[in-house]
């Protein structure tokens, strides 16, 4: 890959003296040229990106089905399809027409995650609510990175604890995946324990599941582009090559396909069940407070690090490590969260997948343009999208939370003030099925260590008011 440096421009400046002038418009919008690139290399960098996160159309709506239930419509998941489609498609194009970036957003794993099954699941928030903490989480995202907030707050967690929350999420979505697999049961002795290999209804899941993460992690190490996608794709096509059990009917039993009875190709479907439902009622207590403080803490450090990391290998970095126009590139996260919210989905945000993109040779927002506009027309699919399996979208759970963990490698493991907080957090996210609680564990007892041990001038300040207030949260609040 050709590095490069960058300029006060919108697009890296490898271009010598010399070089052809840009040919058409497109190619002057997007200083193509400039950026040393091409359209038909955009567009195939574009391709790359989606195949590499295309599984989101599929996986989201797996997880966000759990808790988004509108009683008497039985098309939600058709409507969540739609929702992470057009999330996806307008928060990528704004990224590559506005930030003019070739990084592509779309709802994150993870956070989905903490909606579902935390912000829904455990507190108790209607999945309204949750979508309102989203969008408060999006507006409180866009503010801070104009008015320069960001830099005090991404100064004020230590790296140990930024590795351990990505590490931990990971580490909550394989639990997912091998729960949604029946790989991992509960058991009235020993809290979870391994399912039923065995029983034909019960195990085709759990099988399919367990071929599926091999392939995929073969396809993988052989480098093959959209390798979670075709993982997905290779089991949902044994199973119903197979006739495996591993759909279920409206009464809850498990029975093999019954054919593409709404056709392969669709109209969309606006999702107006759940776009614009937002409930603003409880914005102002001290639970509905952490759902939004975790919604945008996650967010915030995990797409720094995307951005900044994406950034630098697409050569927009300068000497000194800056970013042109960053204000801009993480608004534009913070707005496609605002609009995921809008139309139903929980926090969308930029993906490390757009690095399949970028090391294809994209280096303009043409890449995330077209990007975009593969997962808008993407909705025209959904009826072929339904008939995909949860043994197919739990490997692709499964390796997300595997690529996940790599960030522990760059934990300080012999300084036990760095590595127990961040242990903490991690093991903490799947344990108590929560990621609000790895997070909170990680900065109360990082803060605590630092105090106690008198090395308390280690730590920014900030990170004391963040475990002073989530420590009397868990004293006064938490039942």
């Amino acid at each position: 890959m050709t590095t490069t440096t960058t300029t006060s421009g919108s697009t890296p400046a490898s271009t010598p003296e010399g070089a052809p002038e840009p040919k058409g418009a497109i190619d002057r919008f997007f200083g193509i040229t400039k950026a040393g690139s091409n359209i038909p290399r955009e567009l195939r960098a574009g391709l790359t990106t989606f195949l590499a996160m295309s599984y989101v159309i599929i996986v989201n709506p797996s997880v966000l089905s759990t808790a988004i239930v509108v009683p008497g419509v039985d098309n939600i998941f058709v409507q969540l399809i739609m929702a992470t489609c057009l999330a996806a498609a307008l928060g990528t194009l704004a990224m590559g027409l506005i930030a003019r970036y070739p990084f592509a957003q779309a709802p994150g794993m993870g956070l989905n995650a903490f909606f579902a099954f935390t912000a829904v699941g455990a507190m108790g928030f209607s999945w309204q609510e949750a979508l309102a903490a989203v969008f408060v989480s999006g507006v409180l995202f866009v503010v801070l990175s104009v008015i320069g907030v960001r830099r005090l707050i991404v100064q004020a967690l230590p790296n140990s604890l930024k590795f351990a929350i990505t590490a931990g999420i990971g580490a909550f979505l394989a639990f997912l995946g091998l729960k949604s697999a029946g790989i991992v049961v509960s058991n009235p002795a020993t809290l979870v324990g391994l399912g039923d290999l065995h029983d034909p209804k019960l195990a085709a899941s759990a099988w399919l599941t367990i071929v599926g993460v091999i392939v995929i992690g073969v396809l993988m190490k052989l480098n093959v582009k959209g390798s979670i996608l075709w993982g997905i794709l290779l089991v949902t096509a044994l199973a119903i090559v197979f006739q495996a059990p591993v759909y279920q009917d409206a009464d809850g039993n498990h029975i093999a396909f019954q054919g593409f009875s709404n056709g392969i190709v669709g109209l969309p479907v606006w999702p107006s069940d759940i776009a614009f439902q937002l409930d603003f009622a409880s914005l102002f207590t001290i639970g509905f407070f952490q759902v939004i403080f975790t919604f945008f803490f996650v967010d915030f450090f995990d797409a720094t690090g995307t951005l900044t990391g994406l950034s630098q290998r697409a050569g927009y970095l300068d000497e000194k490590g800056n970013m042109p126009r960053a204000k801009t590139v993480f608004s534009m996260d913070g707005v496609a969260a605002m609009m995921g919210a809008l139309l139903g989905t929980s926090t969308t945000t930029a993906y490390v997948e757009s690095a399949a993109g970028v090391e294809e040779g994209g280096r303009t927002g043409l890449t995330s343009t077209f990007t975009g506009i593969l997962f808008a027309l993407s909705m025209f699919l959904w009826p072929l999208i339904t008939v995909i399996p949860g043994a197919a979208t739990a490997p692709a759970l499964i390796i997300v939370g595997a690529l996940m963990m790599e960030g522990v490698a760059h934990i300080e493991w012999k300084d036990i003030s760095d590595s127990l907080p961040a242990f903490l957090t991690v093991i903490a996210m799947p344990l108590t099925f929560s990621i609000a609680n790895g997070v909170s564990f990680g900065i109360i007892s990082y803060s605590l260590i630092k105090v106690l041990s008198g090395k308390w001038r280690e730590a920014h300040w900030m990170l004391y008011v963040l475990a002073a207030l989530l420590l009397l949260r868990y004293v006064f609040f938490v039942e």
